[in-house]
Parts: structure tokens; sequence; C-alpha cells
């Protein structure tokens, strides 16, 4: 197979990164590059630090001139980083050594390259924020529409009390919409410009170092964070840990549904199911296994990029070539995670019969409404000890929980063992969660 499920032709299916993917190919990375060099020069024209003739004829060329990555591979072999080759390459292309000579002027490497990812950043950010509104007006709906259905909450896999399927997609659904209304704050925060040149000190880009990067993060619409980054990988660590937090949320979500969907418990059909080779009577969770897989690989490739953020001295290659390996993996599989995320929470559909279904048997979910209703009349420890011995004598004669509980305490409420009087908060959960993301 393919050294990555989102270069694979094999696996672009099960793995596909859409519109994301495409901002981490050389390709895009160069185009970015380029356009940050062509920016770059324009500012420093207006300004006066460069001819403003040679500024404008660079910015020109930046959105004209392609570079193949083939081509500056060589070069970027030798040097550890493809600036070097790329800048040669669009002087050479220019044609027009009385203006190319300015290119890349007082800028080091790690400036274009950071200022590129955060060109390509920005716009992943963008199009995560769209897929995340689509998934939460899908589970708004279904929240909304199911928050009275009742169903077993479960623990440990096992059955523990009442809850609604409205309330269960409020759980997946809550920390969704904080992330999403992070976003204004994660973008200020971290979209940053870079330059600082050589060693953080700004000392090639003259005594305008400070205007001209103000200047660049005005024309690139980033922001300008006033100092040197070189070294300090935070909005790059913000940016991942935001991906992949999204990523652990959906991933808890596919865990849940891979489980609802098993067969003997089958309170939820996902839509369209992955065949098996050998049984035909099979439906896989093909869609949630991914995203929980995906989870599974941003949640190490997440330990990798912040030991990568550890620098030795003003520039580490040995951390920052780390940090290229990661970081395209973190948001493509967050990438591909909103894909199968959109399509689940648009198909997925409760079985109504089988969650009520359920919640039948011997009624054994309602033991903790049955010892805080006998816990009215005795003190709290003997309800825990007397509802512990009528399960057991349900469960030895095959009696519901209801008949032998109220042979032994009349008085007891029948709504004590109906689920729709057992569910607490979690219908206004789920109301309140569908509210919310109709405000938005």
């Amino acid at each position: 197979m393919a050294a990555s499920v989102f270069d694979s032709p094999l696996y672009a299916k099960l793995f596909p990164s859409g519109d994301t993917g495409r901002l981490f190919t050389d390709s895009a990375a160069i185009r970015a590059m380029l356009l940050v060099e062509g920016a770059l020069a324009k500012v420093q024209g207006k300004l006066g630090v460069i001819p403003d003739e040679s500024g404008a004829a660079i910015h020109r060329a930046s959105l004209e001139i392609t570079v193949d990555p083939g081509a500056i591979a060589a070069s970027t072999g030798q040097n550890g980083v493809c600036v070097p080759g790329l800048v040669a390459a669009f002087r050479k292309e220019m044609e027009a050594p009385e203006h190319s000579a300015f290119a890349h002027w007082g800028a080091t490497s790690q400036d274009i390259i950071d200022t590129a990812l955060m060109l390509r950043m920005r716009q992943a950010l963008t199009l995560a924020e769209t897929d995340l509104k689509t998934i939460l007006t899908s589970l708004a709906n279904q929240a909304a529409k199911y928050a009275d259905q009742p169903m077993p909450a479960r623990t440990y896999s096992q059955h523990a009390t009442p809850t609604s399927w409205g309330a269960v997609i409020a759980t997946w659904g809550m920390p969704l919409l904080d992330a999403l209304k992070e976003l204004d704050e994660l973008r200020a925060s971290s979209l940053w410009v870079s330059l600082s040149g050589a060693a953080g000190t700004s000392s090639a880009l003259g005594p305008k170092a400070d205007q001209t990067r103000t200047d660049l993060a005005a024309a690139l619409g980033l922001n300008d964070p006033k100092r040197s980054w070189h070294t300090d990988r935070t909005p790059v660590l913000r940016i991942a840990d935001w991906s992949a937090r999204v990523t652990t949320i959906l991933g808890a979500m596919g865990q849940s549904l891979i489980g609802l969907s098993a067969g003997g418990i089958d309170e939820v059909t996902l839509g369209a199911s992955g065949a098996s080779s050998t049984m035909p009577q099979k439906q896989n969770p093909v869609a949630p296994s991914a995203i929980v897989a995906l989870s599974n690989q941003v949640s190490g490739l997440r330990s990798s990029l912040h030991a990568a953020a550890v620098h030795q001295h003003q520039r580490d290659g040995v951390a920052w070539f780390t940090e290229w390996m990661t970081l395209p993996q973190i948001m493509l599989s967050g990438a591909s995670a909103l894909f199968h995320a959109k399509t689940l929470s648009a198909n997925m559909t409760p079985q109504t019969e089988n969650m009520n279904d359920a919640l039948g048997g011997l009624g054994l979910i309602h033991a903790e409404a049955l010892s805080f209703a006998l816990a009215e009349t005795m003190p709290r420890p003997d309800a825990q000890a007397e509802t512990k011995k009528l399960c057991a004598q349900a469960i030895e004669t095959g009696q519901e929980l209801a008949t032998v509980a109220q042979v032994a305490h009349p008085s007891i409420s029948s709504a004590t063992f109906q689920a729709t009087q057992q569910m607490g908060c979690a219908p206004n959960q789920a109301r309140a969660f569908a509210a919310a993301v109709k405000a938005l």
C-alpha cells in the first residue's frame, strides 16, 4: 500500500480528505511560498526597501510563474529546505535579473515556509468550519426530533439508566459546537505572518523591518505577531490541537455508533454500510470505524508534533523536519474524519422500536430510580441494599423488577419504572443543544 492512505488511489474513498488534501501537496506549498515572496517584494517596494519597480515586477511574476517540485528536489535534499532552490528557479524564470535580484530580500527560508503554511492552514480551517456547521445542523435536527425518545444509557457497555437518543446526540454535538465557537479566537491567535530574518533578529530587513512585517501581514490577510516565532511553535500547535480535538470528539461518536449498530443491539442504522467478502448478511460500520482509526492516528501524531516543538537555539532542523512530517497528517486526518461525520450525521437513523425493547426485559435499568424512591422512607444505604435484594429476586424468579418491588413496597409509584419518567434532564439537554445550533 501507499506510504500514506491520503495519497493512495486504493484507499482514496475510505480516507477522503477533499479540498483539504489539495492544500497539502508540493504544488500547493510552492504556490503559497511564491505568493509570499511576491507579496513581500511588493510591500518592500512600496516602503522603499527595494526599488518599487522591482517589487511590482516580482509580485507580478509570482502570480504567473510555476515551479515544478521535482526540479528543486536535488537542491532541497542538499540544503534541507526547499526555499534556496525555489528562489533560484524563480529568479531564472523571471528572466529579469535587474528585478529578480531583489526577490527574497532580507528574508530567511523559515519566514517563507511558515507564512505560506499559515495561508494554507487558514484555508484548511475554513473548510473545517463549513463541515462542522453541516454536521452540527444534522445532529441538531435529530436531537430536537428525538429529544424524548428513551433508550438505555450505557456505562462500561452495560445498561445504566434511561436516557434519550436526542441527549446522546447532544453529548457528541456540544463539544463540536464549542470547537466551532473557538475558531475566531484561534485564527486571531495563530494565523501569523513570519518575517524576522536569518536568526530572528530582522537584521537584514533594515530599519523598516517592523513596518515590513506589519504590511506583509495586511497584504496576506494574516496577523502580525510583532515578534519572531521561528522557534515558538505555539501557533502551529494551537491549530493542530484544535483539529486533533475535533477528530477525537468525532472518534468518540464513531465508537459509540459502532456499538449501537452492533448485531444484537441494532439501535441505530448507519445508512450505506460495508459488505463482507464472505458473509452476505453483514453490514459493516465502515464510516465510524474509519473515524475511530483516524482518531487513533492523530493521537500518536499529536505527541510527535509536540515533541517537535522543542527547538535548540534559533532554528532546529530536526524539530522542523518532524513538524513537516506530522502536521499535514494531523490536518488530513481531521478533514477525513469530518467528511465521514457529515455522511453519518445525515444518514444515521434510530431504531426506536429496538430502543424501546432494550428498556424492557426485567426492568433492571430502573434500579437506581427504585433505590432513591425507597430512600424516601429509609436510610440511603438500606435503600440500596433493599434494591440489590429485589434485583436478585427479579433475576431468580424471572419477574419484572416493578412487580417484585411493588409487592414488597406497595407505595412505590409505577412512574419509577417508566423510562419516559426517568430520563432526568436528558430531553432538555437535547433541546438546548438543538437551540444552540439554531442560534448560530
